[in-house]
This record gives structure tokens, C-alpha cells and sequence, in this order.
């Protein structure tokens, strides 16, 4: 049984990515205090570039022009969603933040059937709206839409669009030159948007410290991870994996931080690991149907060539 297994591996891989950016929700309001977004996410993931590429530079130069051209296309979208929401939190509460961003578990399989005309089965669809209502009990507070609000969902949907690419043309056999190329892309955005100012470097031990754990633990390592992973998970599927991200954010909020734990974030983490048991044990009835949908990228990759 490989193909359980790798999916397995994968679902186990992906949450431990979340739980590691769900560490970096309050070293990250820690630092913009003293840098710019622009300048602290132009400094975290140009090292995250460097040591990724000095890493996996062998397969970075096996990839075909193609898989180059898919690698800078999802790095594009993941470093403009990456500015998207760091310039909205900075016009929103963090925890409406956390919620509007989660939106892409919906707008995952939305755009998946729209786009590729994907079949999503009945039980992803009940764990999109477990998960989202779980999203809403941890972070929601009021109600109001603004700029903020708005750019954040925006880089929700451009999130989805990273998902669905990332599942439908990664493959085991070329993750880690994939990951390489998306994260010097991604590094090349950021600089491009903090170049106007000039770049300022944190300083201190603390920022430095927080900072190089973003960008080789939380970018370097994360960004090879998720694409591993998502060679062997439909996108649907790792969507609603990932919710867990506040989950985690919110446990290392009251145990790190100064928050007190609620009935809500009770009440939203059962939401959200119930979401998963749904799609992970009770969806496996539709493995072969999201199979049929979503071939394996290395297939796609004979079929374009």
C-alpha cells in the first residue's frame, strides 16, 4: 500500500508545516515592530533563497523548462499573497486576519471545479464548512469589511491558486528543485516591493534569531514540505489540512503568549481536527474518484511531453 502510505507521510508532513507557521504568528508581530512588512519579508525569504538553492542546487538544474516555468509561476503567486497579507494585517485585527486568510479552504475546491472542473465529493464539501466554522470560532470577532479586509482576502484567493498548482503539477521527483525555484521567486517579489524605501535589516540578537527561524524553518524547510506534500494530496484535501495553522497559533498564543484559552478556541480546534477526521478517514471512500480527477503531476508531465 505505497500510495497510503505517501499520503499518510504527506497529511503527517503538512500538519507539522502548520504547526511551524503557527509559531510564527506572534514572533512576527514582534518584529514589524521594528522593520517594515516589505523589509521583513524581503530579508526572511531572501536567506530562506539562498540556503534553499545552495541546498538543492543539483535539482534545480535537472528541472525541465517547463517545470521552471510552473516554479516561478507558483512562486509568484505565493510571494504577491505573501505581501497581500502582510500589508492587510497591517489594516486589520490579526485574528480577522487569521479567519479571512483561512477563507481558502472554501475558495480551494470552488476554484478547483471552476477552473479545472474538478469533481469535489460530499465529504470534502462537509469538511469546508467544518473547517470554516471552526476558522470562525477561533478568529472571528464583529463584523465590517475594509482595505485591510479586502487585501487579506485577496491573498486568501491567490493562496487557493497556489494550492491548486501546487497539487495538480508537483511531483515527488522534482519537490525540492520546485520548492528552490518558488522560494527564490517569492524572495524576488519581496525584494521588488521593498526596494523603493531600500531594505533595512533587523537588529539585536532577538529579532535576528526570529527572523533566521523564519526563513530557513518556516520558509526554506516549509515551502520543500508543502510541495512534497502536495505531490501525493489533492489540493482540496491539503487546503483543509492546513486550516490547522490557527489551530496551532492559537495553542501557541496561550501557552508562549499571553492569551487565555476560551470556549471558542475549544470549540473552533474540535471544528477543525473534526474536518480532518472527515476528509482523511471518511472521504478515503472517494480516493478513487479524486484520483480520476487529479492524475499524478509525473503523469501530467509525460502527457505534456
Amino acid at each position: 500500500m505505497p500510495n497510503v502510505r505517501s499520503r499518510q507521510l504527506a497529511t503527517l508532513l503538512l500538519v507539522s508545516v502548520t504547526a511551524v507557521w503557527g509559531s510564527t504568528f506572534f514572533l512576527i508581530r514582534d518584529v514589524v515592530r521594528q522593520l517594515s512588512p516589505a523589509d521583513f519579508l524581503a530579508v526572511r525569504f531572501t536567506i530562506a533563497a539562498v540556503v534553499i538553492t545552495a541546498v538543492f542546487w543539483r535539482q534545480m538544474r535537472r528541472l525541465d523548462r517547463r517545470e521552471l516555468t510552473v516554479g516561478a509561476g507558483l512562486g509568484v503567486l505565493y510571494g504577491v499573497a505573501q505581501v497581500l497579507q502582510t500589508v492587510g494585517l497591517a489594516h486589520t485585527d490579526a485574528s480577522r486576519s487569521g479567519f479571512i486568510t483561512g477563507t481558502y479552504v472554501v475558495l480551494t475546491p470552488v476554484f478547483g471545479a471552476v477552473l479545472l472542473r474538478d469533481r469535489v465529493p460530499r465529504s470534502t464539501w462537509l469538511a469546508v464548512g467544518m473547517a470554516t466554522a471552526g476558522l470562525a470560532a477561533l478568529s472571528l470577532r464583529g463584523v465590517g469589511f475594509g482595505y485591510g479586509e479586502l487585501l487579506t482576502l485577496a491573498s486568501a484567493a491567490v493562496y487557493a491558486l497556489h494550492i491548486i498548482g501546487l497539487g495538480r503539477w508537483s511531483s515527488s521527483r522534482s519537490a525540492s528543485g520546485l520548492a528552490a525555484v518558488q522560494m527564490v521567486v517569492i524572495a524576488l517579489v519581496c525584494l521588488v516591493c521593498a526596494a523603493p524605501g531600500g531594505v533595512e535589516l533587523p537588529s539585536g540578537r532577538g529579532p535576528w534569531l526570529s527572523v533566521l527561524y523564519m526563513a530557513l524553518v518556516a520558509g526554506a524547510v516549509a515551502m520543500w514540505a508543502q510541495t512534497w506534500a502536495q505531490s501525493h494530496l489533492p489540493a482540496t484535501r491539503a487546503a483543509i489540512v492546513m486550516t490547522l495553522e490557527p489551530v496551532f497559533a492559537a495553542a501557541f498564543a496561550v501557552t508562549l503568549g499571553s492569551e487565555s484559552l476560551t470556549a471558542p478556541m475549544l470549540l473552533g480546534g474540535a471544528l477543525v481536527v473534526a474536518a480532518m477526521y472527515v476528509v482523511e478517514l471518511v472521504g478515503r471512500k472517494d480516493t478513487g474518484a479524486t484520483a480520476a480527477q487529479e492524475p499524478p503531476a509525473e503523469a501530467l508531465h509525460h502527457e505534456v511531453s
